[in-house]
């Protein structure tokens, strides 16, 4: 992510891996000179509302404490990151309701209920990637009408857009 706030305002921040651990760098800028930098470690995952918030958010924090901003880039640059965590919200609500559509067709192209049920799972999976989606230990022991009536209820939440 490399984003302009303003025109002499820009954020910019990556992840990172190492053996154990994954996170978030992230970088300030004013008029192209680097003036802060923030780092965030992981060793599972990130509760975030949107890619990059807390490490971004921690970067405003310090920013601010440090006064390395007048008042009129810090409103801007909390003003960015308000309105980041409304259009990434908004973009994982698209990315549900699209993933849960596809997932719903089960229900036309499997020939009986455990290739609906399979079929679903399958779609969700895939669309999700590696976002967090962990089916349960006894997955494969319950019946096909616990199955569907779980996908079923998933699919709904995702086509709310929760």
């Amino acid at each position: 992510m490399n984003e302009k706030i303003t025109k002499h305002l820009r954020v910019k921040a990556e992840t990172y891996e190492t053996r154990y651990s994954w996170g978030h760098k992230a970088w300030l800028y004013l008029n192209e000179q680097e003036i802060a930098y923030t780092k965030r470690t992981y060793y599972n995952r990130t509760w975030e509302a949107w890619t990059f918030e807390s490490v971004i958010t921690s970067l405003y924090n310090k920013a601010k404490k440090q006064k390395l901003l007048s008042k009129y880039y810090l409103r801007l640059f909390k003003k960015f990151i308000d309105n980041g965590g409304k259009v990434e919200a908004e973009r994982v609500k698209q990315e549900f309701k699209t993933i849960a559509t596809i997932a719903s067709l089960g229900s036309i192209f499997g020939k009986d209920q455990k290739e609906s049920n399979d079929w679903k799972a399958r779609m969700i999976k895939a669309g999700l990637g590696n976002k967090g989606l962990v089916m349960p230990e006894d997955w494969d022991s319950l019946d096909e009408n616990t199955k569907q009536a779980r996908l079923d209820k998933l699919i709904n939440y995702m086509q709310e857009g929760v």
